[in-house]
């Protein structure tokens, strides 16, 4: 369980980052040329991606801890204004609703604010995630001139948390003056938050940050072991630390909810545990169901590369790239994206396979299960999951047992080893 002390806080923020690996690791070319099945399927145009997370560019100017993609330096293959023109009508064509533009930074890229006009003359609700470090007021006015509805500034911790997990002295002064500058121009301002170690026990002083500073929602997120965060598995947290979180997550919810603040709980917060409805009632059934990847979610690289998924790890998960096939091509004839419409309980394993809510959940966020062991279907990060090891006297702990290779979106390998109480 989490050692709430602020001495353990404190040992654990003073450790030195791991410097084995390259920083901002140049990434590999996008990978081309690939497969796809020679007809769509029934189901496969049933499925379209109302949601797209578009990486406009890998160039960023911080360095995070969490950061899945290793940002820093941009791509060697980004794409050009005019590729990046022709997907905005393709995703257009397509039946995409809204997208959400990120990166590394977006605003990094010269071009972001044609891109992003583009997109909202097509009738395309925008939005934008930054860590805000260069959010200048004359970007935050060009943003709003370009139709942006929203952007969201990531506040992982209060000053000393948020400026160790985000690499560079002075990003939480730096997030803090975007959202004043956001909110000057007329946008609205929302935040995002990964929880780890280092954050968790600052939600309650975050939650009352953002409202000071005018946030309208809060996403939060778990640090799961991929890119940079895959070097440091101590800060991550432990499977049992949930049942410390989500007795405080209802709480903050809420307080959230009184200061006029939605708590939004990312894709890999859950599952069917006691609090789900408070956290999630809004949605259909008041409850999340399973991974959205590649049935209404789209992820692109600043390649063009497309995922199921935007956090999906790239060599195992990009369906195509857009300079050797159209996106609808690449959207209903590739098998990556293909996974969560074909999948069943068969596909579980671990846990997860034998679990109640299997076939509703069907192991939640592939993302999650797929960086922590190479393969999807067991998920360690479910609420539900702990309780009832809880009620067996038992918990689960997970273990690095091989370490990533540096690269943009790796990941490295644990295991589960089931610990009695």
């Amino acid at each position: 369980m989490i050692d709430w002390s602020e001495q353990s806080r404190a040992e654990l923020l003073e450790q030195p980052r791991p410097r084995a690996l390259p920083l901002a690791p140049e990434a590999r070319p996008g990978r081309r040329r690939l497969p796809l099945a020679t007809t769509s399927r029934a189901v496969d145009q049933q499925w379209r991606p109302v949601y797209a997370v578009w990486e406009l560019t890998l160039r960023c100017d911080l360095a995070c801890r969490h950061c899945g993609s290793r940002a820093g330096r941009a791509r060697p293959d980004e794409l050009s204004t005019e590729e990046c023109l022709d997907l905005v009508r393709q995703m257009a064509e397509l039946g995409v609703l809204e997208v959400t533009l990120i990166g590394g930074e977006a605003y990094l890229r010269d071009d972001w604010v044609e891109i992003a006009s583009a997109l909202t003359e097509r009738g395309i609700a925008l939005s934008m995630t930054t860590g805000g470090r260069g959010m200048t007021s004359e970007r935050a006015r060009a943003a709003k001139r370009a139709g942006l509805s929203s952007v969201s500034v990531s506040i992982d911790g209060m000053s000393a948390t948020h400026d160790r997990l985000r690499g560079v002295k002075g990003s939480f002064d730096s997030a803090l003056q975007a959202m004043a500058a956001l909110r000057e121009a007329g946008l609205t301002v929302t935040c995002n938050t990964q929880i780890n170690r280092l954050s968790l026990a600052e939600l309650p002083q975050i939650l009352e940050c953002i409202a000071a500073a005018g946030a309208k929602s809060w996403q939060l997120q778990l640090t799961v072991p991929m890119g940079r965060a895959a070097d440091e598995p101590e800060v991550l947290l432990q499977p049992s630390d949930l049942l410390e979180l989500f007795p405080l997550l209802a709480e903050l919810h809420g307080r959230a909810k009184q200061r006029g603040i939605m708590i939004w709980p990312g894709n890999n917060i859950g599952y069917f545990g006691p609090y789900e409805s408070v956290l999630r009632g809004t949605l259909p059934h008041g409850h999340v169901g399973s991974c959205g990847a590649g049935r209404n979610i789209l992820g692109i690289e600043a390649d063009g590369s497309i995922k199921g998924c935007p956090s999906l790890p790239s060599e195992a998960w990009t369906g195509g790239n857009i300079r050797d096939a159209s996106l609808l091509d690449i959207w209903e004839r590739a098998a990556p994206l293909r996974y969560t419409r074909d999948r069943d309980v068969t596909s579980l394993w671990g846990y997860c396979r034998g679990c109640y809510y299997a076939d509703n959940c069907r192991a939640g966020c592939t993302w999650t299960s797929f960086v922590f062991f190479g393969k999807a279907g067991n998920n360690p990060y479910c609420h539900h999951r702990a309780l009832e090891m809880q009620r067996a006297g038992k918990r689960e702990k997970l273990v690095r047992i091989e370490a990533a290779e540096g690269q943009p979106f790796d990941f490295g390998r644990f295991e589960v080893v089931v610990e009695n109480l």
